[in-house]
């Protein structure tokens, strides 16, 4: 299980090093998700180690979330003095993409009615 902890990590390093060499604006870590989703789609399978790895992963998220929340307290105060933009900010996307989602909703299943099968 060491090993495909271990292969995770390199996915985000090498998602890290992309972005960096390349200037993409793109976090290195879904970088990084991208290729280790490149690299599993090209092997056909999913071994059940790293399924487990991620599992465990997943299940002990919400500790991944503590430093971002410890920053936040950090910041109380520019948190403070942005919060008229920070608002309109997540009202408007939030809209943006109920939007979004709803278009490709309406054009997927638009496809779907042409398609014969």
């Amino acid at each position: 299980m060491l090993g495909y902890l271990t292969l995770i990590l390199c996915c985000q390093l090498a998602g890290e090093l992309l972005v960096v060499a390349t200037g993409l604006p793109v976090p290195g870590p879904v970088c990084g998700m991208v290729l280790l989703f490149a690299g599993l789609m090209t092997a056909r399978r999913l071994p059940d180690q790293l399924a487990a790895v991620a599992d465990t992963l997943l299940r002990h998220l919400s500790l991944l979330f503590v430093p971002a929340g410890v920053g936040l307290t950090l910041h109380l105060g520019v948190l403070e003095r942005e919060s008229v933009a920070i608002s309109a900010a997540l009202v408007a996307s939030t809209v943006l993409t109920i939007v979004v989602t709803a278009a490709a909703m309406a054009g997927i299943n638009r496809l779907r009615r042409r398609d014969p099968s």
